[in-house]
């Protein structure tokens, strides 16, 4: 059982890795950057809900994102309270030519199981995280091994450095 969820955790590494190394982008990078292609105008609340990380991270992420061309703020021309965040042209082609994310892959796989098996896994996943002690923990559906560094305040740089090493 340890050796197949060291497997798991060695694969979303690998695949992290290799992201940072071919586009210079971090999991969570990529999936606020695919999120913000796929919905330009979003502010970051509204952004952080979408992929299911603290606003406090997504803003960092954002920021990051903003200084390197990726992405920029706005304010809403109807409502100036409000920021909105899009994408740069720059930010576009480093989308399209991005690998899919790990976990695009794994949930097009997880689909295409029968129901039964679907729900054989998801009762046998809750149950290891019930005996790691790990079922009140939060997570989001970002299969990345830089989500605990991001979430907790670790620039996206030092990850990245980390990765590569």
């Amino acid at each position: 059982m340890l050796v197949a969820l060291r497997r798991v955790m060695r694969a979303v590494d690998l695949h992290s890795r290799r992201l940072v190394q071919s586009h210079g982008l971090t999991g969570p990078q990529a999936v606020i950057l695919g999120e913000v292609v796929a919905s330009q105008g979003l502010t970051a609340g509204d952004l952080a809900r979408r992929v299911k990380l603290s606003q406090a991270t997504v803003t960092d992420i954002v920021k990051r994102l903003e200084a390197r061309g990726v992405l920029c703020r706005s304010r809403d021309i109807q409502d100036k309270r409000r920021v909105l965040i899009s994408t740069t042209k720059a930010g576009q082609q480093i989308f399209a030519s991005a690998p899919p994310l790990l976990q695009e892959t794994f949930v097009t796989r997880f689909e295409s199981l029968p129901d039964w098996e679907q729900t054989l896994l998801l009762s046998a996943m809750q149950r290891i995280a019930a005996l790691m002690d790990a079922e009140g923990l939060e997570a989001g559906a970002l299969l990345s091994s830089e989500e605990f560094a991001a979430a907790t305040d670790q620039s996206d740089d030092e990850v990245a450095q980390e990765v590569v090493r």
